[in-house]
């Protein structure tokens, strides 16, 4: 199964590396179904004309989707998608949602931004952060929906000296936080160390995700590091898991 895929001109968009833009695009395109399991792409010279850059962009990208496993080199045939969907590399936190579909189908989600506070970062958050004991944080609060309803709500706490110039209103903050971080600072989250629990709801829970009562919730507590293994976000997460389950995916 070939095709020739439409593919946007990625030379003159936003100011992220553009193989990291070529991966982007194309994995999101394998991931919501554009390009199917089995499709055969057209050859670097094709899609590098085709999003308007050079070849050996294309070949980095590329290849690192078949060390990823998105891709599969072919002999006679050349590259094929191969319907292998890797749901909780990092990559696709930058857009998609950990939380999927009672049939195992891939959340998109929306966010958004209820406060951002500048403050002084508590002994705990100076710790988990290696920061200094009278470092400035910035908490960020936000709901992020699913399917049109709300799903999770979040607090996330990073170091102020390491984001000069983030927004200060809500509705200015990026609605892709990670990809803000890679794309302004040169931060690439790389890692990420998650503690999952349950819990009963309480009356932020209720009020924020619209629930009937004191159900359950799914709790998720992070630590996220960026290429140098520097902690550099602290997410705390409390989720409804009535029309969705969490998927961790690990190859």
């Amino acid at each position: 199964m070939s095709a020739h895929p439409a593919l946007p001109n990625l030379a003159n968009s936003d100011a992220a590396p553009l193989y990291e833009k070529v991966k982007r695009h194309m994995s999101e395109a394998i991931l919501v179904g554009e390009w199917k399991p089995g499709m055969v792409l057209p050859n670097e010279t094709v899609l590098a004309q085709g999003f308007g850059i050079a070849v050996g962009t294309v070949r980095r990208a590329m290849s690192d989707l078949v060390a990823e496993g998105l891709l599969s080199r072919r002999r006679k045939t050349g590259t094929v998608v191969t319907g292998r969907s890797p749901h909780h590399s990092l990559r696709f936190f930058f857009q998609y949602f950990r939380l999927h579909r009672a049939d195992g189908s891939l959340v998109r989600s929306t966010s958004e931004m209820l406060s951002v506070e500048r403050a002084a970062a508590t002994p705990e958050q100076a710790v988990l952060l290696q920061l200094k004991p009278d470092a400035g944080v910035i908490k960020i609060r936000r709901i992020r929906h699913a399917d049109g309803r709300p799903v999770m709500h979040d607090r996330l706490v990073l170091a102020a000296d390491r984001l000069p110039g983030l927004p200060c209103e809500p509705a200015a903050l990026p609605a892709l936080l990670y990809l803000h971080l890679l794309e302004r600072y040169g931060i690439r989250i790389s890692a990420v160390r998650e503690q999952i629990t349950a819990d009963i709801a309480n009356d932020e829970d209720i009020a924020l995700l619209g629930l009937a009562g004191r159900e359950a919730v799914l709790t998720i507590d992070e630590v996220a590091y960026d290429q140098a293994g520097t902690p550099t976000i602290l997410g705390y997460h409390r989720a409804t898991t009535r029309a969705h389950s969490y998927i961790n995916e690990v190859r």
